[in-house]
């Protein structure tokens, strides 16, 4: 029997068409996943992600182990409440997982992807011998992320007045206890919004008070497509062990200095950026298709230097045309998707298509 969040009565009541996610009944969509798209970009929507995983690390070298565990330099974290994007390396310089970590009063938090699970808890704790730390899984706690442009009104509107004010001063990237909430300005859609972590036991009655305000309940489907208009990876599709944070635009969640860092991955990623220097490393872009059709995961990409194949790919609802993600050689400028056996041209350009319900993708000139 799959898991389910403390929600999945809510998500039944709301009429919610439930899939098997990574062994979570989950709500793909509440019976549109454009209408709940478009809900986000133009209001407020709220997502359950429960199913994702928040690992407390804690202790007197948790500093030094986080230093050593992920690519991204936790030294940056300089007080309580701050956020910072990383990626997890493997030896080979392999992106095990990406995830958020924040600086807390005591110790850090980590929130991994939820098909990961079992396989970072591993690599966390193997790590860890010989560190004197601790690490605690979290599995009491529930997660909510509300986006869009009204959503952190909306949120406030149902704090206490002292949690609203905290929560209304927080830049992006940076969190806040309110008692035993955790919430942050820290998201996967390209919008204003929050994310919330907190008792598990008290998401239901949350949750209940956010629809009667006006937010609406958003599937995963949507949250798909959000992230990918927003130009933002998916670990499994954009990246994984095989691939490095080089190949993957992820090269700003790499910290490099100081170089007495030593950090998971550090050498082979160091031979990597070489190869990147001289061209060899395959790039990640964005694509646009502005004919009809849609671009999918596995298509295969011709450029100018080259074959690569899409990592990403949907219908753009903001946008109205498809856009993907793609791997492909370096210096590719121009590029052809191969569609039901023949080649369609596309538009190439920095991965990245909505931000704040507009569009920022801009064609490399060819």
């Amino acid at each position: 029997m799959n898991k389910r969040t403390a929600l999945y009565q809510q998500h039944l009541d709301s009429n919610a068409k439930i899939v098997d996610f990574s062994g979570w009944d989950m709500p793909i969509h509440y019976g549109s996943q454009l209408a709940e798209h478009r809900q986000v970009r133009e209001e407020c929507g709220v997502f359950d992600v429960s199913h994702m995983t928040v690992v407390d690390v804690d202790g007197v070298e948790a500093e030094s182990f986080l230093r050593y565990l992920l690519c991204n330099d936790v030294a940056k974290l300089d007080q309580p409440g701050k956020a910072l994007y990383s990626g997890m390396l493997n030896y080979k310089g392999g992106v095990i997982d990406d995830l958020i970590v924040y600086a807390m009063e005591d110790g850090y938090r980590l929130v991994v992807n939820c098909g990961t699970r079992e396989k970072d808890l591993a690599w966390i704790n193997m790590q860890a011998h010989d560190f004197d730390v601790w690490v605690l899984e979290r599995p009491e706690l529930a997660i909510l992320a509300i986006h869009g442009p009204s959503s952190i009104d909306k949120v406030c509107s149902v704090l206490e007045p002292a949690d609203a004010e905290a929560v209304r001063a927080l830049p992006n990237f940076k969190g806040v206890m309110c008692g035993d909430w955790f919430i942050a300005r820290t998201g996967y859609t390209g919008e204003k919004g929050l994310e919330l972590i907190f008792p598990q036991e008290l998401a239901p009655a949350f949750w209940e008070k956010l629809l009667a305000v006006g937010v609406k309940p958003i599937g995963l489907g949507a949250r798909d497509t959000l992230r990918l208009e927003a130009g933002m990876n998916l670990y499994g599709q954009d990246m994984d062990e095989s691939v490095s944070p080089l190949a993957a635009n992820m090269e700003f969640a790499v910290s490099w200095e100081p170089q007495t860092r030593d950090f998971i991955g550090r050498e082979a990623l160091t031979k990597l950026k070489q190869q990147q220097l001289s061209g060899g490393l395959p790039v990640l872009i964005g694509l646009v298709l502005e004919e009809r059709g849609v671009l999918r995961h596995d298509q295969r990409v011709v450029t100018d230097k080259g074959e690569g194949v899409i990592t990403s790919g949907s219908f753009s609802p903001t946008l109205n045309m498809s856009v993907a993600l793609a791997r492909v050689p370096a210096g590719s400028s121009s590029a052809q998707v191969e569609m039901r056996g023949k080649l369609v041209s596309v538009s190439i350009g920095k991965p990245g298509f909505v931000r704040f319900g507009k569009k920022v993708f801009q064609p490399l000139a060819q």
